[in-house]
């Protein structure tokens, strides 16, 4: 029962997820996009897009990074990642979230969550680079069908766009192709500024 207890705590803990606001913004421009949601709906998007992968993936372990990733977020918030700033104590503050939240579990379980959050993280294994591919796909395909609202409000140019989600390329280098198209658009439609093809 202790066991049953211990599980039963983390799952009603990380219903916080839903309260934790991104940046982005649902594909209507209505409301930011919650964490949960984000965390729904690049599980979706990485099962669905799965054969776009570079190298040969284990959907299950990147639909659980999925699911996972963005757990600490309860405890350190959301950091927007074209803001350097805030980025610079980011590892830190997810490294005391990961060992709360996760602690939560039984031992057994509080380990291999932490393993499959650090190998996301690590960005390093095949799965870990698709679904880190996945992660930033949701929130281009988020901006974009928004008209760009979170982008514009930040100022992000296309250069930061490009730059920042060129790693698209090391799980899903089609899928990058795509995002490239994306971007472009952005600029041709004057949602975003900056032209600049690097």
């Amino acid at each position: 029962m202790d066991r049953l207890r211990a599980q039963i705590a983390f799952i009603v803990e990380i219903d916080k997820l839903k309260q934790v606001l991104r940046r982005n913004y649902l594909a209507d421009g209505s409301r930011r996009e919650n964490d949960a949601e984000h965390s729904w709906f690049f599980a979706t998007a990485a099962l669905v897009l799965r054969e776009h992968a570079k190298e040969a993936i284990d959907i299950a372990r990147v639909v659980s990074m999925a699911l996972i990733h963005d757990i600490v977020e309860i405890d350190a918030g959301d950091t927007f990642i074209y803001d350097t700033a805030a980025r610079a104590d980011q590892h830190e503050r997810e490294e005391r979230a990961a060992a709360r939240l996760f602690g939560l579990l039984p031992d057994d379980q509080a380990r291999d969550l932490c393993a499959l959050w650090d190998e996301f993280e690590a960005g390093k294994t095949p799965e870990a680079r698709y679904a880190r591919a996945i992660d930033r796909l949701s929130a281009v395909l988020l901006n974009h069908a928004s008209g760009g609202k979170a982008w514009r409000e930040h100022g992000v140019p296309a250069s930061r766009l490009r730059e920042v989600n060129g790693a698209i390329a090391d799980g899903a280098p089609a899928i990058w192709e795509h995002v490239r198209g994306i971007i472009d658009d952005a600029v041709a439609r004057g949602i975003v500024a900056d032209a600049d093809h690097s």
